[in-house]
């Protein structure tokens, strides 16, 4: 298991603003909002962080144009920032069975499918999914992914361009997220991960060479440190909503 990537909600001035844009560019991140996928309903830009990435959608109709349901419902009541985390996984029927053997109600693994050209043309993504319940403190939820085989991974990574790698940022580190988790979120993320440490208001979870960290906080906001290997970028920030991203 591996942080993947992260969906972030966001307005239409993160993927149209030149400003905004600059800032990310300004920490060694090529972003480039006019590429990505996307319908009538949607439009996706995407951060690549070598093999991880952003993933930053911004809704444009009341439908979602075929985005995630419950995701488009919550984007259009008003919610920005982190809103799923997505967990690479290698046997995601395994995962799945595992989780239902605990009593947790996840979703069984599908592809995410959308249409596009006028509704006339139907996508089926090369991996399958598969969702965690929400959490009740803070505004978000993991999520399992699995690419179909090798084919399709090697068929995905010449879509990771433009990349942070160019400019020797080659990863997700880290992610921070600051709020309270209930009894209830809990039991999900003993459920979910093998190798985790709780003491006082620190849960902190290792994933392979990463690390998830959740820390008890009366504000809701998320930081995310990338594996930054030069100098030049070293130590900066650039934010996105309630969700900073800092260069190691």
């Amino acid at each position: 298991m591996k942080i993947d990537h992260l969906v972030v909600n966001v307005d239409s001035f993160i993927q149209e603003d030149k400003e905004q844009i600059s800032s990310i560019h300004s920490i060694g991140l090529p972003y480039k909002p006019k590429w990505g996928k996307g319908t009538k309903g949607f439009k996706v830009s995407n951060i690549w962080i070598g093999k991880e990435y952003f993933e930053l959608v911004q809704i444009k109709t009341k439908d979602g144009g075929g985005w995630i349901k419950d995701w488009t419902t919550k984007y259009l009541n008003g919610h920005r920032g982190l809103i799923g985390f997505a967990l690479e996984v290698e046997d995601i029927d395994a995962t799945y069975y595992k989780l239902l053997s605990q009593n947790i109600n996840i979703s069984s693994p599908e592809p995410l499918k959308f249409r596009w050209f006028f509704n006339l043309l139907k996508k089926t993504m090369p991996w399958r999914n598969s969702y965690l319940p929400g959490f009740e403190g803070v505004p978000f939820q993991f999520f399992l992914q699995q690419l179909n085989d090798e084919k399709s991974k090697n068929y995905m990574e010449q879509y990771m361009v433009p990349n942070s790698r160019n400019n020797d940022i080659e990863g997700i580190s880290e992610v921070i997220i600051y709020g309270n988790l209930t009894e209830n979120d809990k039991r999900i993320i003993y459920a979910l991960f093998d190798d985790y440490e709780e003491r006082e208001d620190l849960l902190s979870i290792n994933v392979g060479s990463q690390t998830i960290r959740f820390i008890q906080a009366s504000t809701y906001k998320v930081e995310v440190i990338l594996k930054c290997y030069n100098k030049e970028y070293s130590n900066k920030t650039a934010n996105i909503h309630n969700l900073k991203i800092r260069n190691s």
